[in-house]
């Protein structure tokens, strides 16, 4: 595998620029739908699922994941990074407008432990209120970072495999955090699949 060293200007700008659309896109959603109806989706199969507190460490750690996901996929995709972080733009523009016309909720269980796991639990639930969950971002963007490196026969063949484990595991943990019912994960999952695709044929 040989990599350049550096990254240009033009990739740090990209990355810049798909991490402040992304705030952008998540605050302005839950500001402009402040006062809608929203909707819950829950279903027989989210309430069996079961509430596993350790797993917040996944749900959180997957930022670095992304980090370096995001930077092999700006740097070493087809097109000079541009068809990649032409999807994340697609999706999250996708999500920005059913984040507006069609917010969704959940309930969240209530937690009474005491451990550590538990605490960020809490911390979790008092900073990332219950909506914009529809698609839900964290499975849209871990998706995205599999898919930056799935096809790069570049990127080692050990590292691809484990981006689709831990891409899985940070949809699983979504669900298992209360933070996201089963079609946030499966409408998050779909909309990387589909941007990038869209973005094949923008590039076109």
């Amino acid at each position: 595998m040989k990599f350049n060293r550096f990254y240009t200007i033009k990739d740090l700008l990209l990355l810049l620029g798909a991490a402040g659309f992304n705030f952008m896109v998540y605050f302005l959603g839950r500001f402009l739908s402040r006062n809608s109806f929203h909707y819950d989706l829950t279903t027989g199969f989210d309430r069996a699922v079961p509430f596993l507190p350790w797993t917040i460490l996944i749900y959180w750690g997957c930022y670095l994941f992304w980090a370096v996901n995001y930077s092999i996929g700006v740097k070493y995709d087809k097109g000079n990074g541009l068809r990649f972080i032409t999807a994340h733009f697609i999706g999250e523009i996708v999500c920005f407008f059913f984040f507006v016309f069609y917010p969704t909720t959940m309930a969240r269980p209530e937690i009474t432990g005491t451990t550590v796991f538990d605490y960020l639990m809490r911390l979790t639930y008092q900073v990332d209120s219950a909506d914009n969950l529809l698609p839900s971002i964290h499975c849209f963007v871990s998706w995205l970072c599999w898919i930056a490196v799935r096809r790069n026969e570049r990127i080692p063949g050990w590292y691809r495999h484990l981006s689709l484990v831990i891409a899985t595991a940070v949809c699983i943990s979504t669900m298992t955090v209360k933070q996201h019912v089963v079609a946030d994960v499966v409408t998050g999952i779909l909309l990387a699949e589909i941007s990038y695709a869209c973005a094949h044929v923008l590039k076109k």
